[in-house]
Formats: structure tokens, C-alpha cells, sequence
């Protein structure tokens, strides 16, 4: 969405030092060190949508089976993205659907996004673009239409708010003076240390949306001026989730048959963390279940558009 600086703020902006912006939950709140794990994607084609994902976006496959993939950045072992495959006669309608916008990876630096930017130059893909004042940002879709955002953030000390709202915005991106920061090291794919920085998904309803990623899940609201969509994170971070409107009100949740977003994750300190998301979801009307079977400490819970989120635990302490 074009949606500029002046736009949405206009002037008043102040330095958006630690503690001086976002709307905290009412309840239970995400602890600081809340990140987010991978996402696992319904496509309909592997070998279609893996050609993408590795010589295209520059990600590994560490695993491959008939109908499954995992996918790593080079050089690191976290997965980033799963891929399921579900064949169908038909490709799909590409309508808008409730669901996934985008997942968005994070790179560890802009000389990293610079040289993603001439890589995808040099094979001549398409991608839209966008400064968000906080990060620089690409677009892409996969071959399934499912949307990507690859980016890189700005220095926190850059960020800006007014009031008790951060900053974002889509101004221009200034791809001749980013491109300059790729030096002459060549493009190798998704460098260790790239991470998946957010999810922003479609929603039918932004007071329901806070309900059940505020006030339920406990995130910070960030950005509520934005128009048609609201924005949260945890510890301080611009987003890990962004929700908005924009699919339309006819829009209907991906069919079990179509690609789509299966599930995405939110990773906290401690299986307390896990337990304490878990019990607020539970007073805020939404299920929340215990994966016993992953092995590991984790809730598995749905969003009133029936996006699955999953938030487990980095450490058992």
C-alpha cells in the first residue's frame, strides 16, 4: 500500500528511545526477547516452488521428502520455511483471501539487502519495494502467488514516533543508493544469521485482530494509523505481526485445498511464557492446546479467520 510519511504523521516526530511508544496489552504481555520461527506453507508443486525458494530467494533445502521440504538461510540450521505440497487438478483462482499477506524475512544488514537486491537485478525477477522508515523492504511472490517480503532493518536509533505511535510508513526506496552498500562481495544466498522478522496476514475485523494478538497473545500495539491495518510486536520491535484489511470484505479464508499459510510461529524464553500465553488466550474466549506430540513445550492456537499460530518454548527453564 502507497501510503507516505506525511500521509499518516505529518510533523511532530520525536526520537523512539526504549519505553516511549506502543500501547501495552491490558493483561499478559509477550515477554522482550520474543522472536518468531519458522513458517510452514502449503503449495502445489515441490519442485516448482523449491526452484523459487532456493535459486530465487537463496535459501537451502536441508530436508527433502516426496512431498516436503525445510528450508534453511546458508550456513544456518534454524528453519525459515517448510513447504507441504498438496497437488491439485487445477491451479487454484487467485483471489483474495483471508490469511497471508506476506512472511517477511529479516537479513542480518543492509550490505546483505543490497546484495539480494542486484542478485534478484541479475536474474531479472520483479519485486515491488518499500521504506518503512523502520527497514527497507522487497517484495515477492512465489510461484503459488503466496507473498514475500525480504528486508533489512534501520538502526533503532533511527526510529521515530509521534506520541505513543511508532513511525512506518511506504515512502520510495532508494534502490541506486542501496544497491552501493553491496561492495564486492557477490551474492551467495540468505547469509547466516537471516531471520523470519514477521507475519502480517489478512484479517476480516482490526478490534477482533486486538483482541485475539493484544489482548490474548499479548503483543504491543505499534502502529494503529496505518490505514486499513494495525500493527505488534514484542520488546520494543517495530512488528512481528502486522493485520489489516485490504483482501476486502467478501474475503474468505484459503480453502483446505488451495496454498496457504498453515501455520506460523512465536517463539518465547520458557515453557512459563508458553503456559502464561496460553491461560491469557484461554480468558480471552480463544483455544489454545497443548502439541504434546511435537516433543517439545508448545501451544497450537487459531485466530478468528482460522490462521494457526504456534508459540513454544526456546528453553525449558
Amino acid at each position: 500500500m502507497g501510503v507516505t510519511t506525511n500521509d499518516i504523521f505529518g510533523a511532530g516526530a520525536q526520537p523512539a528511545m526504549p519505553g516511549t511508544y506502543g500501547t501495552a496489552p491490558s493483561g499478559f504481555r509477550l515477554p522482550d526477547a520474543t522472536r518468531l520461527g519458522g513458517v510452514r506453507l502449503q503449495v502445489t508443486d515441490l519442485a516448482r516452488s523449491l526452484e523459487f525458494y532456493e535459486n530465487v530467494l537463496g535459501l537451502r533445502a536441508v530436508a527433502r521428502e516426496a512431498s516436503r521440504a525445510v528450508l534453511t538461510a546458508q550456513g544456518d540450521d534454524r528453519p525459515l520455511v517448510e513447504l507441504e505440497e498438496h497437488r491439485v487438478a487445477a491451479a487454484p483462482a487467485r483471489v483474495a483471501r483471508l490469511g497471508l499477506y506476506h512472511f517477511a524475512i529479516l537479513l542480518p544488514d543492509r550490505p546483505s539487502l543490497a546484495r539480494f537486491v542486484k542478485h534478484l537485478g541479475d536474474i531479472n525477477a520483479r519485486a515491488g519495494a518499500g521504506d518503512h522508515l523502520v527497514s527497507e523492504a522487497f517484495y515477492l511472490q512465489d510461484p503459488d502467488g503466496l507473498g514475500i517480503e525480504v528486508y533489512a532493518d534501520r538502526p533503532r536509533d533511527s526510529w521515530r514516533r509521534v506520541g505513543r505511535e511508532l513511525m512506518m510508513a511506504t515512502d520510495p526506496v532508494d534502490v541506486r543508493a542501496l544497491v552501493q552498500d553491496a561492495g564486492s562481495e557477490p551474492w551467495r544466498g540468505m547469509p547466516a544469521g537471516t531471520v523470519m522478522g514477521h507475519v502480517h496476514l489478512h484479517v476480516g475485523d482490526l478490534e477482533r485482530a486486538i483482541a485475539f494478538y493484544a489482548e490474548g497473545l499479548g503483543f504491543d500495539r505499534t502502529v494503529w494509523s496505518y490505514p486499513g491495518a494495525l500493527f505488534l510486536g514484542a520488546g520494543g520491535y517495530h512488528h512481528h505481526v502486522g493485520t489489516n484489511l485490504w483482501a476486502g470484505s467478501g474475503a474468505k479464508p484459503a480453502g483446505e485445498g488451495e496454498p496457504r499459510l498453515l501455520e506460523w510461529t512465536i517463539e518465547v524464553p520458557t515453557a512459563a511464557d508458553v503456559a502464561a500465553a496460553a491461560a491469557s488466550l484461554t480468558r480471552g474466549g480463544f483455544v489454545a492446546e497443548r502439541d504434546a506430540a511435537s516433543g517439545e513445550d508448545a501451544v497450537v492456537s487459531r485466530d478468528p479467520w482460522d490462521t494457526t499460530v504456534r508459540i513454544r518454548a526456546v528453553s525449558t527453564k
